[in-house]
């Protein structure tokens, strides 16, 4: 026996069978998972239900490679009643969860494919009753009204991808099973199994398939979890840092950088803000605010969000002058904001801590807030550092 004859045969359907049985196992294992971190959402327990039912169709599709029981006509239609039930089943579900919010992906239509499903099937029964009394043949059964109706049903969702997210990977996904339902039925119908080259390829098409069924939902899984993690250490209006993961990530740039400037701004008359122009237009100013500080830090060091309108920015670079950053803010605000912001600096020493850079940084606001707002004062300690350095500047240039 050739190794082509091989895999065209009985052996070559237990291996695509256990292979495609593998990859349903490690679906469901991450279904169940998701399950138990998203109760709420039923896509997933409707998952969990699907995936062992394709998991069993594949089981049948290796007993029907036996040759005592590829004889029974139920297991041949039964496995293409279970084929094309999982197939809208898990169709439904990966639209249901790559549906974008704007576009409410409707259960209807995917419940009257089921009924279609039911009804070709009595039909093609009724239409050839004798095929459950009499032997079939090693090569399967006739069951063309169902085949067909499968082509029908995997054009009809090809042609409904709008609104759906990963639309070309999931499109992919469906024309290798539409390739894989014409090779089945060119093989049932026309070659009769005398071209192993074709029977191999149909073997190996549902593993492709299912693998691509495992990306998406792999990505689907990676995707939730990146967000978890953002939602963890970012504001969910200004997408900076969180008091928690600033003071975090400073910490790691104080070990780092050994120096370090804390920009501490708060908007000025913010609460006025919100009683005149209402909380839309306050949080859009704040998020206007945010992106400045978050651009002028960008590449120097990161900023985050204090709390309620006051905003850090965070400088570890030792060519830049923070005072320097924090007047480029300030101006950016008053010139592209309808607000004004009052800004104080703090310059890490040998000892200090997070706290008491941000807590030096806070004092120089004040200090901005109470002498006229909208302007940068840098706190004392950082004053006789800026002095002494460019005293040292100085004597390096007259040496």
């Amino acid at each position: 026996m050739t190794f082509v004859n091989w895999l065209a045969g009985q052996a070559g359907q237990t291996f695509t069978s256990a292979c495609v049985m593998t990859i349903l196992v490690l679906m469901l294992f991450m279904t169940m998972k998701l399950y138990k971190s998203y109760r709420r959402n039923r896509t997933h327990l409707l998952l969990i239900i699907v995936l062992p039912l394709v998991i069993i169709q594949n089981g049948v599709l290796i007993s029907l490679s036996v040759s005592d029981w590829s004889a029974s006509p139920y297991l041949h239609i039964g496995y293409t009643f279970v084929s094309l039930l999982s197939f809208i089943i898990i169709n439904f579900v990966f639209m249901k969860l790559y549906t974008g919010p704007a576009a409410r992906l409707k259960g209807m239509p995917f419940f009257l494919m089921m009924i279609g499903l039911v009804l070709v099937t009595a039909a093609q029964i009724a239409y050839k009753p004798e095929m459950l009394s009499n032997p079939i043949a090693a090569g399967g059964v006739d069951l063309l009204a169902l085949d067909f109706y499968g082509l029908i049903l995997n054009f009809a969702i090809l042609l409904n991808l709008r609104g759906i997210d990963q639309r070309f990977n999931y499109s992919a996904s469906l024309i290798v099973y539409f390739i894989y339902q014409l090779s089945a039925m060119a093989d049932s119908y026309v070659f009769h199994g005398d071209k192993p080259i074709l029977v191999i390829f149909i073997h190996l098409l549902p593993i492709v398939y299912y693998t691509l069924l495992f990306l998406l939902l792999f990505e689907w899984v990676l995707e939730r979890l990146m967000m978890t993690f953002q939602s963890s250490i970012t504001d969910g209006l200004t997408s900076l840092y969180n008091r928690r993961h600033f003071n975090k990530k400073a910490e790691q740039l104080l070990r780092e950088m050994n120096r370090i400037a804390i920009i501490f701004c708060d908007i000025d008359n913010f609460k006025k803000l919100n009683d005149t122009q209402g909380h839309h237009k306050a949080d859009g100013v704040l998020k206007q605010v945010a992106d400045i500080i978050k651009e002028e830090t960008a590449g120097i060091g990161t900023a985050g969000r204090y709390g309620g309108e006051e905003l850090l920015g965070l400088v570890a670079a030792p060519s830049v002058k923070s005072e320097d950053v924090a007047e480029a803010i300030r101006s950016r605000v008053e010139k592209e904001t309808m607000v004004t912001i009052s800004v104080g600096v703090s310059v890490s020493r040998e000892g200090t801590t997070i706290a008491e850079l941000v807590k030096q940084a806070d004092e120089a606001m004040y200090q901005s807030k109470t002498t006229g707002k909208n302007k940068v004062t840098l706190h004392p300690s950082a004053q006789k550092r800026s002095r002494s350095e460019g005293e040292g500047s100085k004597r390096s240039k007259q040496a």
